[in-house]
């Protein structure tokens, strides 16, 4: 992101600039067009046989008129002639800092595009490490058994630009717990959260609900009132809350109790409201600050 707003900012520069040069250029223009006539003046009208009257002695009033016009003429083409030349030089001194501009431009473009490519090499990487992982704990996404090679953590973002409940399933990551998906990240939390909520209890952690989608949603609020959130408000639509069963849904029991504690280590927290209006001890939600590890 710096590193865009630097060459950001060098292109404003150069813009600048290149709109200064085509100024000196057309003033240049404007200034040459004068010397031209001047010069051509000359051309036309010598002034050699009024010279002569003058130095003879019997120059008239309209020799002498036209040598001080000739004398004007002289001191307007110079400085005509010294201006044209302060513009060629500003011309090219607007001409060389624009070049330099470019190349420090070309420069800081290509050194952004090899970070961008050692970037997405490494994410590749990590995305391919996780996501063999979750194929190795056996995770299948719908009924034709697709793996999760498709979960892909850097969706994360995609995600975020679609209304609550229209997340498409694409992406979505399935759980372990077969039917249920749930945003990427807050997916591979759970998945590490499961493993060793296996460890301790023997078993997988009990799941009743995850993502739902606005319809569901509505069906939901609609058949339990004051236990569900307004359609299109709930995070369950967001893909980062779960609905547990197997023991964690009563309050202080073994697994409840082991969840508050071990949970927050993956990002996984009962949230405040939900210890009492309403009371939803089988609701969980996670939250990427708390994650400690991903």
């Amino acid at each position: 992101m710096k590193r865009r707003t630097e060459i950001a900012t060098v292109e404003k520069e150069l813009k600048t600039l290149l709109t200064a040069l085509s100024k000196a250029e057309k003033e240049l223009t404007v200034r040459r067009q004068p010397v031209a006539q001047i010069a051509e003046t000359l051309y036309q009208q010598p002034m050699s046989q009024g010279f002569m009257s003058f130095m003879s002695g019997d120059a008239g009033v309209t020799t002498l008129r036209a040598m001080a016009d000739a004398g004007e003429i002289v001191a307007a083409r110079q400085r005509e002639v010294e201006e044209t030349g302060r513009l060629h030089a500003e011309a090219a001194r607007l001409a060389g800092e624009a070049q330099e501009l470019r190349a420090t431009n070309l420069l800081a473009e290509a050194q952004l595009s090899a970070e961008v490519d050692l970037i997405r090499q490494r994410s590749d990487k990590i995305v391919k490490s996780l996501t063999q992982a979750l194929v190795k704990l056996g995770i299948k996404v719908d009924k034709v058994e697709r793996d999760a090679l498709g979960c892909n953590p850097l969706q994360i973002s995609l995600a975020d630009d679609y209304p609550n409940g229209l997340i498409p399933g694409n992406l979505l990551c399935p759980l372990q717990q077969r039917g249920h998906q749930l945003r990427a990240d807050a997916a591979i939390a759970f998945v590490s959260l499961n493993e060793a909520y296996r460890r301790q209890f023997g078993r997988a952690i009990c799941v009743t609900d995850a993502y739902r989608n606005l319809s569901e949603q509505q069906s939901i609020y609609y058949r339990r009132p004051g236990f569900a959130a307004v359609p299109g408000r709930s995070n369950h639509g967001l893909g980062l809350a779960v609905d547990l069963c197997g023991g964690v849904e009563r309050f202080r029991s073994a697994e409840f109790n082991w969840l508050e504690k071990n949970g927050k280590r993956y990002g996984w927290i009962h949230p405040d409201w939900a210890y009492s209006s309403p009371f939803e001890p089988w609701h969980w939600e996670y939250d990427p600050k708390s994650d400690s590890i991903l």
